[in-house]
């Protein structure tokens, strides 16, 4: 079988989530192509794990992969947010949870759902491929304005307006359909300067499509509080983000978890207990090393944090 993606700050990840009992419960949040869990299950001789995600493409690939665990690894098809809601108390709880919030190579080179601004592929995007809305439902249907606000909030680019109205106009002739059409769209739209500059003038619009089309943002709040509440006291929750956005959820949710008080600042008397709720263990995010960075280039925008669950019962809500 051919792996097509390169795992992220792989032993970084088997450092700070190593487990420290027998028969502990690993669970891949975003398994992909498995390999986090491979590495896992291979490291740990008594680890089980179980694997989530929402793309059956790629769950197929990674069944495969794994097949030589056996029994040892389980597989749910389905988001991480509705595996953890559902998750009953009367299983197991893991000891380890690890969230990996970036977009498999596979999906930008395999998939054929116009990950890529380079491909000539259908305008898609959708991780879950017969649901929801996919990117070509969203820039041939959403207003100039609604789509100018997605592309900066989302993707923080500066030049949004300047590409939904082009978008806009352009849509009018004939509805865009791949994403190479879209990106060549997108490039005539900008400045000059702006078309050689470090990334594709296309790469924060699709980032912003893309996070539209999964919902993201909107989900990974959640994600976080339920994983949480989910895990074994002691246990440890790991998440590597990519871009600043989904970071600072993440930053802002584990700097909550460790504070002895989370009262709002009117609140003259502590009403919530006054006890940490978690241990940070990464008191800064953990990046790639510059070995890494050369051998595996998307590496570089990736940053790992780890909080150790101290204290048994609710966490704290979005």
């Amino acid at each position: 079988m051919e792996i097509i993606h390169t795992s992220v700050l792989l032993q970084e990840c088997l450092l700070y989530l190593a487990p420290e009992k027998p028969s502990s419960l690993f669970i891949d949040g975003t398994l992909g192509e498995g390999g986090h869990t491979h590495a896992f299950l291979s490291r740990f001789p008594d680890l089980k794990a179980i694997g989530i995600d929402a793309d059956n493409e790629i769950q197929q690939r990674a069944r495969e992969r794994l097949q030589e665990f056996g029994n040892r690894i389980e597989f749910y098809h389905g988001w991480s947010d509705e595996f953890f809601a559902s998750y009953s108390t009367e299983k197991q709880k893991p000891d380890r949870i690890l969230i990996d919030l970036g977009i498999s190579l596979f999906h930008y080179e395999k998939s054929g759902r116009g990950f890529s601004f380079r491909s000539d592929e259908p305008l898609d995007m959708r991780l879950e491929s017969d649901s929801g809305e996919s990117a070509a439902d969203i820039v041939n249907s959403y207003k100039e304005d609604e789509l100018a606000n997605l592309i900066f909030l989302f993707g923080e680019e500066r030049y949004s307006r300047r590409i939904a109205r082009s978008i806009c106009q352009m849509r009018n002739s004939a509805p865009f359909s791949t994403a190479r059409a879209l990106a060549d769209c997108i490039y005539s739209s900008v400045p000059s300067d702006y078309r050689h500059g470090r990334i594709h003038p296309a790469t924060r619009t699709f980032q912003a499509l893309r996070i539209a089309v999964n919902s993201e943002l909107s989900r990974l709040p959640r994600l976080l509080s339920l994983a949480m509440n989910a895990l074994a006291l002691d246990g440890r929750l790991g998440v590597i983000t990519f871009h600043s956005l989904e970071d600072r959820i993440v930053k802002n949710y584990f700097r909550d978890l460790s504070k002895s008080c989370i009262c709002p600042p009117e609140m003259p008397i502590c009403k919530c207990g006054g006890k940490p709720r978690a241990e940070l263990l990464t008191k800064k995010a953990v990046s790639p090393t510059e070995e890494e960075v050369r051998n595996n280039s998307p590496s570089r925008s990736a940053r790992l944090r780890v909080v150790k669950k101290i204290v048994v019962g609710d966490h704290i809500k979005w």
